[in-house]
This record gives C-alpha cells, structure tokens and sequence, in this order.
C-alpha cells in the first residue's frame, strides 16, 4: 500500500499528460460524443462501489458546477432496484477499478437496457465493463495490489474531472480563463502531490498516527468537497485499522451526531475548500467544546487560521478547488497506513475483504 501512494504522482501524470493537447485542451480519448449530443443530456447518473463509490460523489460536485447538468450519484448496488428514472437523454458514467465488479457491471446492463449512453471509467484494459460501454476511458494507474484502494481512486478522480472540464468547455459553461487555470493546475498536480510528500506536514503524519492510533470511534467532517473527501479517507481508515470510522457532512452534526462527541473523541476536520472555510471552523470550535481531540487538514493559506483553534494541522498545497480533494486525500491514506501500522494489522490484505468483488 505504501508503494501504491507513493507512486500516485506518476500514475496521475500517466493518465492527465496524454490527455491535453499542445494548446491546453482536455481531449478525451475514446469517447466519441458530439456536442449535440452532449447537449442533448437532461441527466448525469455516476454508478460505482466502495472508493469508486466516493469518487462519484467528489464527481457530481465538479460536474454540476462545470457542466451545469444535474449528477446523481448512486451506490450501484441500490440503482437496478429502485426502478431508475432512466432514458436515452441520460448519460451513466460507471467507475471501477478491475472493470468486473459485479454490482457495477448489473448497474451498467440495467442502464443500457433503458437506453442510456454508458461511459466506463476503469483501469483494467478489455474488462468486461469497459467492453459492455459504449466508450471507455481507461486510468492507466498500472497494477494495484493492496486490497485498499489509493492510485486507482486518484487516477479516477482525476478522469472525472476532466470530464466536467471538457464537459463544461464543450458547453459554454465554464468561462475561458477558469478553463485554462484549472487545465493548468491539473498538469501540475504530480508535482504538488510530490511537494507534499516531501515537506514537513508529510512527515509528521506518522507522530499523529502514534498519538490516535488507540480510539475506538472516529469522525470525518468536512463540507461541500471535504465532505466528499472524507468519505474516502473514513473508509481508509475503516478498511485497514479496523477502527469505526465514519464521515459526515459538517451541517449534519448539530442534526444528531454531536450527542455522541465526549472528551477525547477524535474529529479529523477536513478544512481545504476555502468557500466555506469560515463554516467549517465553526464545526471545528463545537466539537472542541465538547472535548473532542481535533486533527485537521487544511491549505497552506489557511494553515495560520486554523493553527489559532487546532494544534496539529496538516497541509497541503494550494491548488484550484476543484482539485483539492486530489491532494486531501493524500494524507489521508497515509494517515490510516500509520495508525493500521501502530495496531498491527495486515495492511495490504485487510480482514474479510477482497480486492475486486465479483459477487452479489
């Protein structure tokens, strides 16, 4: 698992660089779709599992606000049971990592016999998903082998968010100079995933695990992006320290969740989409009240605000808002590596689960 996120810069690099041109532009191989026909979609659905699953939900964010066309995403294994609203005006983008999970492959077959153009983010060339789509954009992540998914999940992130770029380019819905910053961000994204890995808040993550590594219970909070962030990096931590993990949309906490913050509760506080930044502080300070210890994550331009409330704080680099939970959930897995480390657990082959879940 190790190995994996530290090969992530290149795997991003591997599956952003053959995609933009000399001008600038996103160019999506393997998908033949014109503009009428994109323009022709009233409906975006995302279909996956597990980390894929998360991807999506980081996806409907990007996607709605480049694109300006509704996303739903869904758990692919709730979608063919719900008698889906769907038609030959909607778009499915189905992600998976092997290209065979099952689930996602019984989602994708119900889609298609509603009419639907399927798209298939995967990483395994000829899987059965991405031969049963009508296009396939492949993630060229190379091999994984950890059960705990960390390169496929970045290089997926990465897909989509070229795809509510160039969505959103052929649209007319995102302006031009917003294009080119976020096109150009995009590109330096391994490099700032490197700068990460090497600066000082990359090395004091394993003092952090050693500090939590004993709690039995953890929250993830975050809004808007780091809410979806969070989702992924709970269900990290979940997957190979066996520690209860879960994330929940900042707002949502006063709606229940906070009954259960008492001293020393850990609140891993996801604080890097700037918008709302103010907001999420707010939550930061509500549950310091009520005795939780606070880790939290933040950009460097906002490392200084949140040091005044939180003592540790890790950070990442500045980079276009879209992209943050790109970075974010870097430290994340590192994160959860170093506390399943501190417990003893097997990290790579996690109790009762597989790598690619081929059964119902």
């Amino acid at each position: 698992m190790m190995k994996e996120i530290m090969e992530q810069p290149q795997a991003i690099s591997a599956t952003i660089s053959p995609r933009i041109g000399n001008d600038g532009r996103i160019i999506l191989d393997g998908i033949a779709l014109t503009q009428e026909e994109l323009q022709a979609f009233n409906r975006i659905f995302i279909l996956a599992c597990g980390s894929a699953y998360h991807v999506g939900v980081v996806g409907k964010y990007v996607i709605e606000q480049a694109a300006r066309i509704p996303v739903e995403v869904d758990i692919a294994s709730e979608f063919r049971y719900r008698m889906p609203l769907v038609d030959e005006r909607s778009l499915v983008l189905i992600i998976s990592q092997s290209g065979e999970t099952a689930d996602t492959l019984a989602a994708l077959r119900e889609a298609k016999s509603h009419g639907a153009r399927v798209i298939s983010i995967v990483n395994v060339v000829g899987s059965t998903i991405a031969r049963e789509s009508d296009d396939v954009l492949y993630t060229w992540a190379g091999p994984e082998i950890a059960v705990a998914t960390t390169k496929a999940y970045s290089t997926q992130l990465a897909v989509l968010d070229m795809i509510g770029l160039a969505f959103g380019e052929a649209l007319g819905t995102v302006k031009k100079e917003e294009y080119n910053e976020a096109v150009a961000e995009l590109q330096k994204l391994p490099e700032k995933m490197e700068q990460f890995l090497a600066s000082e808040s990359c090395e004091a993550i394993p003092k952090y695990a050693s500090q939590y590594f004993n709690h039995n219970s953890v929250f993830f909070i975050g809004r808007n992006l780091d809410y979806a962030l969070g989702l992924e990096g709970s269900l990290k931590l979940k997957e190979i320290s066996y520690i209860h993990s879960e994330a929940y949309a900042s707002g949502e906490l006063k709606h229940g969740t906070i009954s259960l913050i008492e001293d020393g509760t850990l609140v891993i506080a996801l604080g890097t989409y700037a918008p709302l930044f103010d907001k999420a502080m707010s939550n930061v300070v509500e549950v310091k009240a009520r005795g939780a210890d606070v880790l939290a994550l933040a950009t460097e331009s906002h490392r200084g605000e949140m040091a005044k409330t939180v003592e540790n704080v890790i950070t990442i680099p500045d980079t276009a808002q879209m992209l943050l939970p790109s970075l974010g959930v870097v430290p994340l897995q590192l994160l959860a590596y170093y506390i399943a480390l501190q417990r003893g657990c097997d990290i790579d082959k996690p109790r009762n689960l597989a790598k690619s879940v081929t059964v119902e």
